[in-house]
Formats: structure tokens, sequence, C-alpha cells
């Protein structure tokens, strides 16, 4: 309340400062009453307009008098110019004068409306590239051989321009020439991924000719690679994962998003699983999922081979994979008791 009546008290000064001062120089030539009511009508329209300016920016404000100074400088050009013209005519002095009122008029609204282009944030943002910036995600041997990435990329889930570099090609290529026919599988499979990703439509696939010829390690130019080009490494090499993030690379890794997809398992639950093999335990057997995680059951090794009932005990989470730890159903509830005659 003291603030407001600060306010009323400094307004009440002014009008009646305006107000005397009309009256002692008399603007208008005439009685004082008239020229005390026109120093109160120029005292409310400045109060009104300061009362209206109460919510204007600082930037609304300077870009208001930043374009009221430059069209009143052009309009004092524009009069300049026009030397030559007859200014004893009254229309070319009513001219000049509507030159000087509506040039400054028109800067003083348009910079008032575009005055958050001072903030340093746009102004900064008038000197970038306007075009959207390219996201790349750099693919390493081992997320192509995978052969998940073509199937992420298909759905729509990873957006970007996926870059594979030419040193990856080359060792996809060498994969594919070796000797052993398990590495040669992989290697081709890795190319038949890449020509299924590049047949995808929406998929942009750029091979990088970009190399590093002093690093001899390939994951440790997909790291500088990735740097370079502000990208992020898809993979799912848990060692390539870690060294990426020590060196301040984002990674995209498939064991995480498809560990992350996998349905919830809680302690409790009871499944159907297939036991394929015994485990490493006592008694123990192992069992899989469709989505290949591994279930580890106790007191099923005499069960492998045959569909089996099973509690989940325990659910373990690693970078590597997911685990399921379960219990038969029977030997966890424990035997029915005989029946009494």
């Amino acid at each position: 309340m003291s603030v407001m009546r600060g306010f009323v008290l400094v307004r009440g000064l002014f009008i009646g400062a305006v107000v005397y001062t009309a009256i002692q120089i008399q603007p208008a030539q005439a009685h004082y009453l008239v020229n005390a009511g026109l120093g109160l009508a120029v005292a409310l329209v400045i109060v009104a307009a300061e009362a209206r300016m109460r919510d204007t920016s600082v930037t609304q404000l300077l870009g208001g008098l930043l374009g009221f100074g430059i069209m009143l400088m052009v309009a004092q050009a524009i009069n300049n110019a026009l030397f030559w013209a007859n200014t004893d005519d009254t229309k070319v002095r009513f001219l000049h004068g509507l030159i000087v009122i509506v040039l400054p008029y028109l800067g003083l609204v348009f910079g008032a409306r575009k005055g958050e282009w001072l903030e340093p944030v746009k102004l900064v943002s008038l000197f970038r590239d306007a075009r959207p910036h390219r996201r790349y995600r750099i693919l390493d041997t081992s997320a192509i051989i995978d052969g998940r990435i073509a199937e992420v990329a298909e759905t729509g889930f990873l957006d970007g321009t996926l870059v594979v570099p030419q040193f990856v090609l080359k060792e996809l290529q060498a994969v594919a020439d070796a000797s052993d026919p398990l590495k040669r599988n992989r290697g081709r499979r890795g190319l038949d991924i890449l020509h299924r990703i590049q047949k995808t439509s929406g998929i942009d696939v750029v091979i990088s000719d970009v190399d590093f010829p002093t690093i001899k390690e390939v994951d440790l130019k997909l790291i500088e690679l990735a740097k370079a080009m502000s990208g992020k490494l898809v993979t799912n090499d848990f060692n390539l994962n870690k060294v990426a993030q020590l060196r301040g690379v984002d990674v995209l890794n498939l064991n995480e998003l498809t560990n992350a997809l996998k349905p919830v398992v809680l302690p409790g639950e009871v499944m159907n699983v297939f036991i394929i093999k015994e485990g490493k335990e006592y008694n123990q057997g192992v069992a899989y999922l469709d989505d290949g995680t591994m279930v580890v059951v106790d007191n099923a090794r005499s069960r492998i081979g045959k569909n089996l009932e099973v509690v989940v005990t325990s659910v373990l989470q690693t970078t590597a994979g997911r685990m399921i730890f379960g219990r038969h159903v029977e030997a966890a509830t424990g035997p029915r008791p005989a029946a009494q005659a």
C-alpha cells in the first residue's frame, strides 16, 4: 500500500507541475484557465501512457526507442533530400510534417513489437545456421552383424542419419572373406543387414570416408569419428560402450534397449519353460525365453527335455543381459501330504 501511495503522490506532483508550467508559459496565448486545461490534458495523456508502459518489457522499450530514433533520422534525411521543393507551398510543408510524424511513429510501433529480438539469445540465433542440424548415428561392426539395428530402424524409433565408416566396411569385408565358416557367415550377414537398411524407406544411410591414419584400433577410430561429427555411437560391444562413455561420447546400446523392452517379471510369478540343459550348480536346469533370457531353475536337472511350471524367485539385471532364477512349482510347494485313512 505504501508503494501505491508513493506512486499516486508522484503522479499528483507531476500533474501539478505540468499545469503550473502551462499557466506560467501560456502556450495557448489565452486565459490562464485554458492553459491550465491544456496542461492538465497533456499531463493526463502522459500518465496514461506511463500506466500502459508499466507491463512493457525492457526489450520492447529499447526496441521502440531504437525504431523511433532510426526512423527519425530517415525522415530527416528524406526532408533534406527534398531541398529543391518549394517550402512556401503549404502542400510541401504538410508533406514534410507528415514525414517527420509518420515515419518515427511507425518506427516506434514496429520497434516495440519486435523488441524481443534484442534479447541476447535471439541476437545470437540470427547468426546461426537456420537449417536443421543433422543427427548422426555411427554404426560399429558388432551392431551391424547383430542385425537388430535393421529392425529398430524400420520401426522408426532410430532417428537421424546412420553413418557407416569406410574402415568398418573394410572390417566387415575381412570377416566375410575369413576362412572360418562361422566368421564368414557373420560377415556376410552384416553386409546383408546394411543392404536391408539402405533399402528401407525413410532411412538416410551415409558411407563416411573419414579416417584416422594415426589410430590403428577400429574402436578408437569410431570414438574419434563420433566426437568429430557430434554424433552417437550405436553398438552392443560392452567394452566399446564403457570406453566411449569415458571419452565423453554418447552411446546407443542395443543390449540396453532390448533389456528395457523385455516384459517385467516379478518374484512369485509362474511361467512355463522348456528345460534345455543342466546348470552350473547342483541339480539346476536351464531354459530360455523367446527373447533369449536365461532361466535358471533349481531342482530341474531331472526334467531336461520337458516343459516345467516354474515359480520365479529372483531376477538379476546386468548390462550384459537379464537372468531369471526360479524353482520347480512342485518342489517349491513341497510334496503333498498323504491322505489319512
